[in-house]
């Protein structure tokens, strides 16, 4: 009989008191998301905050196995009130080649079954979770909550510089609520594309002691050099920052994608790749290979300043 998920995580190397701090009572004292400590303490690095403003807080993991109702393939479940905007949504998201094919990737996936749920939860954001991994460490199962204002608000430039390309100003043109709101829904796909290529015994490492590596840090001065949090972090393979970084801009590629083919002109996808650059110049500059990437795959060869 196969082993469950949660047993993957013995194959990473983790010290005696690295997995007292996993699994001792004592420190379980939340189980929300790092983001929300830092949402209540203004003072901890305000990057986590900027991304919980735009996501929310939402269960990350679940390694069950699956289950019986998880028979592959996109399950909506949308409710009635937000069925007609969520159809314009998903007609602007599939008005692409980037949204087409990932659509039709997971329509006609038997092995993973991918949820849609609109909520009035965090209405302005969106959110992935609820990832389910079988016994080899194949992603098989994942939920992308939408916000059912997911066409208002645009998120900040450090996380988001794509989204945020959208932010309207004197010189850009009007984009309506109906592309803002497939942007972020590229987001969150690419949250899932990516989870999925990873390293599944590694994120639910990650999802686990984030948290803890606040905690501590919070309560300790906020010291870095704390030597267990050098040794969680390097279980980890990065601080929680790191990993908050590397994650949400992996989303934005793919939401730069959909923009990409969204708007074939050159002159206006320019102006939108221009503020994207500038941001990511400004907060990002560790990432800019994955953006430069997008920006020289367009079909006409124009690089727009990358």
């Amino acid at each position: 009989m196969s082993q469950p998920t949660t047993s993957r995580l013995a194959s990473i190397s983790i010290s005696l008191p690295l997995l007292l701090l996993i699994f001792a009572p004592t420190l379980l004292t939340s189980s929300r998301p790092a983001a929300a400590t830092a949402e209540r303490t203004p003072l901890f690095d305000a990057r986590p905050f900027l991304v919980s403003e735009y996501h929310g807080v939402t269960p990350l993991v679940d390694s069950e196995k699956r289950s019986a109702s998880d028979q592959g393939g996109i399950r909506e479940q949308i409710p009635e009130k937000y069925l007609a905007r969520y159809q314009q949504w998903k007609k602007e998201f599939l008005s692409t080649e980037t949204g087409r094919l990932q659509w039709d990737y997971y329509t006609n996936n038997p092995n993973f079954t991918l949820t849609l749920v609109v909520s009035r939860d965090n209405p302005e954001g969106g959110t992935t979770g609820n990832y389910k991994w079988n016994e080899d460490g194949k992603l098989i199962a994942a939920t992308i909550t939408l916000g059912c204002r997911l066409y208002a608000g645009v998120p900040n430039p450090v996380y988001f510089p794509v989204m945020n390309s959208l932010l309207p100003n004197d010189t850009a043109r009007k984009i309506d609520g109906e592309t803002l709101a497939a942007t972020k829904m590229a987001h969150e796909f690419g949250h899932v594309n990516r989870t999925a290529k990873g390293d599944s015994t590694l994120y639910q490492l990650q999802s686990q002691l984030m948290p803890k590596y606040n905690q501590i840090f919070l309560s300790n001065g906020r010291d870095a050099e704390d030597p267990r949090l050098v040794e969680m972090a390097k279980a980890m393979r990065g601080t929680p920052v790191e990993i908050w970084e590397d994650r949400e801009y992996w989303g934005e590629t793919n939401a730069m994608l959909y923009l990409r083919d969204r708007f074939a002109e050159d002159g206006f996808r320019c102006q939108l790749f221009t503020r994207i650059k500038r941001s990511v110049d400004l907060y990002a500059p560790g990432y800019e290979a994955r953006f430069v990437d997008v920006a020289h795959s367009t079909t006409s060869g124009r690089q727009c300043g990358w």
